[in-house]
């Protein structure tokens, strides 16, 4: 298939691009170019594509694609807090308007990068499902809650769209992200010997790696129509549901001589549920993630030695917020996160 990834040069896309080339497919990218920079070791080998911004996609980019996977996003909650029109603008109406070019051009699956915040705070310990109640506590949860909705009334016969609700994503990527739990915690550890946890450790939180994402997008986009056409599914396992200070006591393990300080100081947070993945494993035979919550500690631990990972790249250069705000400091960008011609 000739597949339009948009977000190529983002942190899952740049893991999910070569999957999806060695699965066989035509890979073609679509990225602002944001965090193009954003590069832990080796330069990544990024698929052919253009530096378009979402919200400026035409007809002509969509034009021969048999699929799109979309990821392209503002993509964390202290980001869409602070520029919540910017997000919902990029993150919905963009998102939106991609999806009814990518049907009036003929696209059969539309694969929507969601996500499991949109559980937001739950309650409770039991296994949240598909069906529960939407209870998104952010402008980001919130933009991939309304986007879902307007994707479904676009499904017919033709278009399926498909809500990928990833858990919150963990693992090296080259292009890093410094700024998800398991990411961050790994980092501080190896960086100051301290696993440093802001919150009370008590919420829950599915977590799944990148390379498990890339791999059930890319079962999702060639499974039989009737199998997933126009269904949001959990993306990750029930292994690693795990809370906050369980994640911490696994960083302490992978990083020697680091100890685990839990401080507080944010309070509980209201944003934790458990998640149960069964639907997707079902729809697709023979699916399963492959990496656990101890094995991601550890490779990250071993890639933050490896490349030489420093206290000033961990807090600017992989950190979504602070990347854009250096951006606009430096007048790179606008007000609305535009490059500036």
């Amino acid at each position: 298939m000739r597949v339009l990834l948009t977000g190529h040069q983002g942190y899952l896309g740049t893991v999910m691009a070569p999957v999806l080339a060695a699965a066989g497919h035509e890979v073609v990218g679509l990225d602002a170019g944001l965090f193009a920079d954003c590069v832990l070791g080796p330069q990544p080998a990024d698929p052919p594509g253009q530096r378009v911004d979402l919200r400026d996609i035409t007809a002509e980019h969509v034009a021969g694609v048999d699929a799109v996977i979309h990821l392209a996003a503002l993509s964390n909650d202290p980001l869409g807090s602070l520029a919540p029109q910017l997000t919902y603008d990029i993150n919905h109406h963009a998102s939106v308007r991609l999806a009814e070019l990518a049907r009036d051009a003929g696209v059969k699956r539309f694969l929507y990068a969601s996500t499991c915040s949109v559980y937001g705070a739950s309650g409770g310990d039991a296994l949240v499902t598909e069906d529960a109640p939407l209870r998104p506590v952010t402008p980001y949860a919130e933009s991939k809650v309304r986007v879902e909705d307007d994707l479904h009334k676009l499904a017919d016969d033709d278009f399926s769209p498909v809500y990928m609700r990833n858990a919150t994503a963990f693992g090296y990527s080259p292009r890093l992200r410094a700024d998800i739990v398991l990411n961050n915690l790994v980092g501080h550890a190896y960086l100051s010997g301290e696993v440093l946890v802001l919150s009370d450790g008590t919420p829950w939180r599915p977590l799944v790696h990148a390379a498990d994402i890339a791999r059930a997008f890319t079962a999702a986009l060639t499974a039989p129509q009737q199998a997933v056409h126009d269904q949001a599914f959990n993306i990750g396992t029930e292994a690693n549901n795990v809370t906050v200070a369980e994640i911490a006591g696994k960083v302490a393990e992978a990083v020697p001589g680091s100890k685990v300080v839990i401080t507080g100081e944010n309070g509980a947070d209201p944003r934790s549920y458990r998640v149960d993945f069964s639907r997707f494993r079902a729809a697709i035979p023979g699916f399963d993630c492959e990496w656990s919550v101890e094995r991601g500690a550890l490779e990250l631990a071993e890639a933050y030695r490896e490349h030489g990972l420093t206290a000033e790249a961990f807090q600017s250069r992989f950190t979504r917020l602070a990347v854009l705000r250096a951006a606009s400091e430096a007048g790179a960008v606008d007000d609305t996160l535009r490059w500036r011609r």
